[in-house]
């Protein structure tokens, strides 16, 4: 991949990372904080272990993107609430992302390995949000038999219904 491809593809997933990233939050936000331990089966992580991988893999897959190298050391959270794990992923989130935009086009371009994996590190953006809507799919499907509501994700929801747009006053 060029630098130039690179820096293309890169400026093209930044909207998207940011419009996932408030997305995953509003799915983490609305958690019932008495239910953080609900796992619909002893196959599956609780919710709180669910949202915490979620958030923490989104972290360790920019922060890789940002730095060229992967390191578990930089998505490490011990929050246990809701509030805290939203708040450790807002600023966790900022700093990545100021990082990956310093990133140069070279930089970018360049080969980064994950396990059997090796890609240009821009590529690696597209890795992360794929893996967070497939979990963020699976947290909201445990949304309300926790007693929550399921936010807006890709539309409405039964929860949180489209709204039509408002008519234009002539």
């Amino acid at each position: 991949m060029t630098p130039e491809q690179a820096k293309f593809l890169f400026d093209t997933a930044m909207p998207q990372v940011i419009s996932e990233f408030k997305t995953t939050r509003r799915v983490v936000a609305a958690m019932p904080e008495d239910q953080l331990d609900y796992r619909p089966s002893e196959k599956c992580m609780t919710a709180r272990e669910l949202a915490t991988h979620i958030l923490t893999a989104r972290i360790f897959f920019l922060n890789g993107v940002a730095t060229g190298a992967f390191s578990r050391d930089a998505a490490q959270t011990d929050a246990a609430s809701v509030a805290d794990m939203l708040s450790w992923f807002d600023t966790a989130h900022a700093a990545a992302v100021e990082k990956m935009n310093q990133r140069t086009p070279e930089q970018l371009a360049e080969t980064l390995t994950f396990y059997s994996y090796s890609n240009p590190a821009v590529a690696y953006i597209n890795f992360c949000l794929m893996h967070e809507a497939h979990h963020r799919g699976q947290l909201a499907a445990y949304l309300r038999p926790m007693g929550g509501k399921v936010p807006s994700i890709y539309g409405g929801s039964a929860d949180e219904p489209m709204q039509p747009p408002a008519k234009a006053k002539a």
